[in-house]
């Protein structure tokens, strides 16, 4: 993942979390991750992840509550291996 993807990741999701913000705080971060899950492309996801796991020191409060929303949701999906 590039460093120009993972600013364009940050921005988009800190720009959805923006367009959020009349709702409270737990709510904003269910829809924000709500619109992740359903409109952004796995690779997406897997690099928010990644990026998350590495501080993911740009993300604004409730964007961070949203990508671990997510990336919760991603592992209870992932068969564990054995």
């Amino acid at each position: 993942m590039s460093l120009n993807q993972v600013e364009t990741l940050v921005k988009m999701l800190n720009q959805i979390t923006a367009n959020n913000t009349a709702y409270e705080t737990n709510e904003a971060a269910e829809r924000v991750a709500n619109h992740i899950t359903r409109f952004w492309a796995r690779s997406m996801k897997e690099d928010l992840q990644e990026y998350v796991e590495a501080g993911g020191d740009d993300l604004s409060p409730v964007s961070e509550m949203a990508a671990n929303i997510v990336i919760n949701n991603m592992k209870e999906k992932t068969p564990a291996t054995a």
